[in-house]
C-alpha cells in the first residue's frame, strides 16, 4: 500500500485529539476577527519553516446569531450553532479550540460542558496578560460590545487583578462603539475608526491609562496606540494562549517535540 493510500485510510478512522496537536479556530463572529485571529496565531507562532506551524482548523461561521441580540433582547441564541461547531472541530481532530468572539464568550461554560477538549477563554489571556505587560496600570478603558459589558466578564477579571474598568456612556457605547462595530461588519473602517473615536476620547479623558479592544472587531481600526494611549489587543492574548498550549501538544509525526 502507498503512503498516500495509507494516509487516506488513517484519516478515516477516528481521530484522537490528544494526539493531533490540531487548533481548532470556532470562528465566523465575524469573519474579518476570525481571519484576523489566524494572522496573530501564525506571527505568534516561533516557526522559521511551514512545517514548526501549527497545524490549525478554522471553522469560521459567519449564520451564528448575534451573540449581543441574544444576551440584551432576546434574540435567537448562538448556543446551538457554536455546540455544532465545537462538535465539527473535535471530531475534525482539533486538540484545544480558540473562539475569537468576547461576546460569544457569555456562553463559554455551557460550550465547556459540551467540548471534550480544553476550550480557551480570551478573557482569561487577556487580564493576566495585561497585568503581566503592563504591571503598573490601575484603569483601563474598556471598548467592546454591549453585550459583552453587560456580563461584566472583562471588568469581573480586570478587578481580581487590581484593575478598574472605564466604559463609555450608555449614549455614546451606542452611537460610537456599536456603531463602529456594525462599520467594521460591513467593512467600512475608515468610517469605523472615525465613529469610534469619540468613545476613546471619552475613557481616555476619565483616566484610562491602556484602551482595552475587548470585541475582535476593534484591532482592525485600532493601532498599537490611540489617544497617546496603549492599546491592549485580546485577539492577540488569545493566539499567545493558544500557541502556548499546542506547543505542549504531542508533535504529529510523534517522533520529536516541536521546537
Amino acid at each position: 500500500m502507498s503512503a498516500v493510500t495509507s494516509g487516506y485510510r488513517t484519516a478515516t478512522q477516528a481521530p484522537d485529539p490528544a494526539a493531533s496537536g490540531i487548533v481548532g479556530v470556532l470562528g465566523g463572529m465575524g469573519p474579518a476577527a476570525t481571519a484576523d485571529f489566524f494572522a496573530k496565531l501564525v506571527r505568534e507562532t516561533p516557526a522559521v519553516s511551514d512545517q514548526e506551524h501549527l497545524r490549525t482548523l478554522v471553522w469560521s461561521d459567519a449564520t451564528v446569531p448575534d451573540r449581543t441580540d441574544a444576551i440584551l433582547s432576546d434574540g435567537p441564541s448562538p448556543l446551538p450553532r457554536l455546540l455544532e461547531g465545537v462538535h465539527l472541530l473535535q471530531c475534525a481532530g482539533a486538540a484545544i479550540i480558540a473562539m475569537p468572539c468576547s461576546t460569544a464568550h457569555a456562553f463559554l461554560p455551557d460550550l465547556r460542558r459540551a467540548s471534550a477538549v480544553p476550550i480557551l477563554s480570551m478573557i482569561d489571556a487577556s487580564v493576566r496578560r495585561l497585568r503581566a505587560a503592563a504591571p503598573s496600570v490601575s484603569r483601563v478603558g474598556l471598548l467592546a460590545t454591549t453585550g459583552t459589558l453587560v456580563t461584566g466578564l472583562y471588568q469581573a477579571g480586570l478587578r481580581e487583578q487590581g484593575i478598574d474598568a472605564i466604559v463609555p456612556p450608555p449614549l455614546l457605547q451606542q452611537r460610537s462603539v456599536m456603531r463602529a462595530v456594525r462599520l467594521i461588519k460591513a467593512g467600512e473602517l475608515e468610517a469605523a475608526e472615525q465613529a469610534l473615536a469619540p468613545a476613546v476620547r471619552s475613557v481616555a479623558g476619565d483616566g484610562a491609562g491602556m484602551i482595552v479592544a475587548a470585541c475582535t472587531e476593534l484591532p482592525l481600526v485600532l493601532g498599537h496606540r490611540v489617544e497617546d494611549l496603549p492599546v491592549f489587543d485580546p485577539t492577540t492574548a488569545l493566539a499567545q494562549d493558544a500557541v502556548a498550549l499546542a506547543r505542549r501538544l504531542p508533535h504529529p509525526d510523534h517522533t520529536k517535540e516541536r521546537p
